[in-house]
């Protein structure tokens, strides 16, 4: 990581919740498999990849539209939504590296979160894993793919702007500005293509996390890491990060928050 962002020191971090501080894109994935089952259905070829990073109300759409039945686009929104917060509750995973480096970082510059996931699933998955109280802000979007206002852009300054979904740069351009930074100044952490284009568009540097989508294509990413435990990773944000200070005083979780177990990484 250090030999893509050499001499460049980020004023704020902005994460990328699901597949880059929590495995739930397997959440969503065994969702979507119970929703097309839930309604006699089977998954085209290759949708788990074109689903990914894709608002769940887009999904429950496209999963309408591939599958030839649009007339069920609102039942399997719903149904794709319930059986994700069934699985996110009965087992919160976080992702490889995830807790060590939003610990670390949490001490040297301010965090958010910029989510396509309704509020009340980041902050859930992120209370049970012990992680939500490093983050200073959490930012989804304030209209869903299709309503009214979606074609708009998110205002800086006003009190309740409209913030689209990723792809919009929406969310990343407000964590940005709620972190109190340029966009420029902020670094993305993301681990799908339709993530990287958002932060990208809003003028955030990306580094993508994890294994590259198909094609090995890399997008708008400054740079992509295998995961947040790599120690190019941790040994970057030693280097590059400002002293200690700027978060939270301790590296314990909030209290009465349960800690979530770590995906071990694949042999």
């Amino acid at each position: 990581m250090s030999r893509f962002l050499p001499n460049w020191s980020p004023e704020a971090i902005v994460f990328d919740c699901d597949g880059t501080l929590m495995d739930t894109e397997r959440h969503w994935q065994d969702a979507r498999n119970r929703a097309f089952r839930e309604f006699g259905l089977l998954p085209p070829p290759g949708f788990a990849e074109r689903a990914k990073g894709v608002h769940y109300v887009d999904c429950g759409r496209l999963m309408a539209q591939e599958t030839n039945k649009p007339e069920l686009a609102t039942e399997l929104t719903a149904a794709l939504l319930g059986h994700f917060l069934s699985l996110v509750a009965e087992d919160p995973l976080t992702m490889p590296g995830a807790a060590e480096f939003v610990r670390l970082c949490s001490r040297r510059v301010p965090l958010a979160v910029a989510s396509n996931c309704p509020l009340e699933v980041v902050d859930e998955s992120l209370g049970r894993a012990g992680l939500r109280r490093y983050f200073r802000h959490v930012v989804v979007p304030t209209v869903l793919p299709g309503e009214p206002g979606t074609a708009e852009a998110a205002t800086p300054g006003e009190q309740d702007p409209v913030v689209r979904p990723k792809p919009w740069p929406d969310v990343y351009s407000t964590a940005a500005r709620l972190c109190g930074v340029p966009a420029a100044a902020a670094l993305a952490v993301e681990d799908s293509l339709t993530g990287v284009e958002s932060a990208w568009r809003a003028g955030l540097r990306v580094v993508g996390v994890g294994p590259l989508p198909n094609g090995g294509e890399s997008g708008r990413a400054d740079a992509w890491v295998t995961g947040l435990d790599a120690e190019e990773v941790l040994a970057w944000a030693r280097e590059r990060l400002p002293g200690p200070g700027t978060g939270p005083e301790s590296d314990g979780a909030r209290p009465g928050a349960e800690r979530a177990r770590e995906n071990p990484r694949d042999t």
